[in-house]
């Protein structure tokens, strides 16, 4: 039997959510749904996984989730701010405990010397506020690789956040 540490993110997300009665949704912008697919992968994921918004737009990150269009004038969607708004904006909607948002740049076109491309935010958020964190990922790899380790990345961010 393998370890509890030794499982996908995403199972040790599950169970660790089960175990604390929490429940949790996503907010994915470059991920495009891939932490969603993984959560819903693991059996019994329906007992604290309640929904995703993907919002690959900026229209629907304001219209959908809430993210200030003046913060997205002021900083650009791959931004600290955006990625906190993004989680919070889908946890009020969900109405969950737990919340995380990815937003970022998985190439390979889409980088600028101060956003190269591998530039993910990541956004937490409980009813205790927002966390964010900069992931800077290999700008070299394939698109395809960058969006599994932003939203690896990502679900470990929350696990830590609850742990």
């Amino acid at each position: 039997m393998m370890q509890n540490n030794q499982l996908p993110i995403e199972q040790r997300l599950i169970a660790a959510l089960i175990d604390r009665g929490m429940t949790v949704a996503t907010a994915e912008s470059c991920t495009g749904g891939l932490m969603a697919k993984r959560l819903t992968d693991v059996p019994g994921a329906s007992a604290v996984y309640l929904g995703s918004v993907v919002s690959y737009a900026n229209a629907v990150k304001v219209n959908l989730l809430g993210v200030s269009p003046d913060d997205l004038a002021a900083h650009g969607a791959v931004s600290a701010p955006v990625a906190a708004q993004m989680a919070r904006g889908v946890r009020l909607a969900a109405g969950t405990d737990l919340a995380v948002s990815t937003t970022g740049i998985a190439g390979p076109g889409g980088g600028t010397p101060e956003k190269p491309v591998g530039t993910v935010w990541v956004g937490v958020s409980t009813a205790a506020g927002e966390e964010t964190f900069l992931l800077q990922l290999d700008p070299q790899a394939d698109r395809s690789v960058i969006r599994e380790e932003a939203a690896t990345l990502a679900l470990t961010a929350a696990l830590n956040r609850i742990s």
